[in-house]
């Protein structure tokens, strides 16, 4: 059986992210999420993929390859233009039957991918609180009746999750489909021409991982760090204080004086230190510097970026080819200790968090004592001078002086 991932889409709620790379590659706990569905889907006894791509499909390409670094085989399909997951899936007809599909940006446990795999066509099912943002399913005993998209007034709090067991009748069923609404070929509407004629059974899932605004990378990586285990390739040098669950990558050096509160996960060729303090759920990628007197709390920092001396990041997510001046200082608490209010694509947004610092777009430089307030978006190729302020929602290519 083959296993098809959607990998196409930008997500333009993940910006400022999501300028420069697919969403699917947004690194969680030192992997792309799509790198966790391969991995989770492969232990589910999947050895034949199929990556449709469309949006930035070069960097997909190129991490992946043909899939012999996973002992996999990964062939590709381009999207070209999205119109919908319904037209994303029938893109695959010409070389599958029987399959297994996943939505590449939420990611999908070892035993609930087995659990749909099973003979019969499926679909995963999720019980959340706020159901308004997802595909309400409608059910039967254990069968599909309908699902409705996203409900003003949800009928009940159980959604569709993102993954299916599919025979070939979902691509007639595909072929009868009419764009929606937002002008897109929905694979929901899909599945309900589908039901009419057999059924499909409802599983609800045990791991479920969605990730839709930036933020929610945060939650993810808290959750799978949890579930790492300990291995140092690199090197730990004397003085050095590491407690709980801590992974090094190889040719990395942790400096004497850092001290390192687990689970935290460091990539390869990264210096740390000396005499800093890395707390909680925090990941570093590769080729990167944490350097004197920075502390990095619960945090996601992106490849060959710099948070070199005297910086505190909290609640934060960097992207790649930044550089922190000496100083610059990450707000994460409002005073008065509400939700932090994000504005994104021009839309104030509830995070419903009440510590979340910035998210930074890739190529972002701050000059010495530079201030980050809570909740800003940074997009990529900011620049951000010496003592200034950054606030709300930064557009890519702005210099703030």
């Amino acid at each position: 059986m083959k296993c098809v991932i959607l990998a196409a889409g930008e997500g333009n709620r993940m910006h400022p992210l999501t300028y420069t790379r697919p969403k699917v590659m947004l690194p969680i706990a030192g992997k792309p999420i799509l790198e966790w569905n391969l991995l989770n889907a492969r232990a589910a006894g999947l050895k034949e993929f199929i990556f449709v791509v469309s949006y930035k499909s070069e960097m997909v390409r190129e991490y992946f390859g043909d899939g012999k670094p996973w002992n996999v085989k990964i062939n590709y399909v381009n999207q070209g233009k999205a119109m919908g997951t319904a037209h994303a899936i029938g893109t695959v007809e010409p070389f599958v039957s029987d399959c297994i599909v996943l939505c590449g940006d939420t990611i999908f446990g070892t035993n609930d991918i087995k659990q749909i795999a099973k003979k019969g066509t499926k679909i995963g099912l999720v019980r959340i609180d706020n159901a308004t943002e997802y595909g309400i399913v409608e059910l039967k005993g254990k069968h599909v009746v309908k699902i409705y998209e996203k409900m003003e007034h949800p009928l009940s709090n159980i959604i569709n999750a993102g993954i299916y067991h599919f025979n070939k009748h979902i691509f007639d069923a595909i072929r009868k489909t009419e764009k929606s609404p937002r002008g897109e070929f929905e694979i929901t509407d899909s599945i309900n021409i589908l039901v009419s004629k057999e059924p499909m059974d409802g599983v609800f899932l045990k791991e479920w991982r969605d990730v839709v605004y930036p933020w929610h990378l945060l939650d993810a990586n808290e959750e799978l760090l949890k579930k790492m285990k300990i291995k140092i390739q690199g090197t730990v040098e004397k003085n050095v204080t590491v407690k709980g669950i801590v992974v090094v990558g190889k040719g990395t050096v942790i400096r004497s004086g850092t001290y390192i509160e687990g689970p935290v996960v460091i990539g390869n060729n990264s210096k740390i230190g000396p005499n800093c303090y890395l707390r909680p759920y925090t990941t570093i990628g590769n080729n990167c510097h944490v350097g004197n007197a920075c502390e990095v709390k619960n945090s996601i920092i992106m490849d060959y970026s710099n948070v070199p001396h005297l910086n505190y990041v909290g609640d934060s997510i960097i992207g790649q080819h930044c550089n922190l001046g000496a100083g610059t200082t990450v707000a994460n608490l409002r005073l008065d200790k509400n939700n932090i209010i994000v504005t994104l694509n021009g839309k104030k947004i509830d995070s419903k968090r009440r510590k979340l610092g910035m998210v930074m777009g890739d190529n972002v430089q701050t000059g010495i004592n530079s201030i980050i307030n809570v909740g800003t978006m940074i997009g990529n190729n900011v620049f951000i001078g010496l003592g200034a302020m950054a606030k709300g929602e930064i557009k890519p290519d702005t210099r703030i002086l």
